[in-house]
């Protein structure tokens, strides 16, 4: 796993190596409203002051000024690219990347100290508002909001439900396995009763997805 940290204080770069590795409304923290704004693919708001989403490409920078982020969870290998990298470093934002590969074998789970390291970051509301993305916001971001979702103390049928809604027809088995399985561990039990006693995740206690097509 790799640690990168871009923007923030001095623009500056830290590769640490892991054990796996605008505004309607004028407030801060929003999602832009205007039409012209173009949002993430697979783009959600998962609680105050946390979105998830696709890969943001060029023409999504306008709505993304608009959320006001602090950091970004980034859960790729790859390097960030080079438009990107600079958006980030321009709006004082933090990159957290997270080297987890992307695989395509229904049965390759994550690997779990990656993500509790990225719980972690998540739950510092220190770090927010802040968006968590991977290539196409299914697989990797799924997973991680699900054992976000188990902090949350979410029913599994409803941290399913949500899953498999950005998933859609590439939901696999081995991610809803990996979610149900993931054991959470005391010390970030204590990090989400901090971040409950700071007035976040309160707001959502879970999500009902209808149809589209009703």
């Amino acid at each position: 796993m790799i640690f990168r940290s871009v923007g923030g204080d001095g623009g500056e770069s830290i590769d640490v190596q892991g054990e796996d590795e605008g505004r309607k409304d004028g407030g801060s923290g929003g999602v832009p409203e205007e039409s012209f704004l173009v949002r993430p693919s697979n783009f959600g708001i998962v609680d105050r002051g946390i979105y998830r989403s696709g890969f943001p490409a060029a023409d999504n920078f306008r709505f993304l000024e608009g959320l006001k982020l602090r950091s970004i969870v980034y859960l790729c290998p790859e390097p960030y690219p080079e438009v990107n990298t600079e958006f980030v470093r321009s709006h004082g934002i933090r990159l957290f990347q997270f080297a987890i590969e992307g695989s395509k074998e229904p049965t390759v789970a994550l690997p779990k100290d990656t993500i509790m390291m990225a719980l972690r970051i998540l739950l510092d509301v220190r770090n927010h508002p802040i968006l968590i993305h991977c290539k196409k916001g299914k697989h990797r971001t799924g997973c991680l909001v699900g054992c976000f979702r188990k902090l949350q103390k979410w029913p599994l049928s409803s941290v399913f439900e949500e899953y498999n809604h950005f998933a859609a027809s590439k939901a696999r088995p081995s991610d809803l396995a990996f979610i149900s399985n993931f054991d959470v561990s005391y010390k970030l039990r204590v990090l989400h009763i901090i971040y409950r006693f700071y007035g976040y995740g309160s707001r959502v206690k879970r999500l009902v997805y209808q149809d589209s097509s009703s």
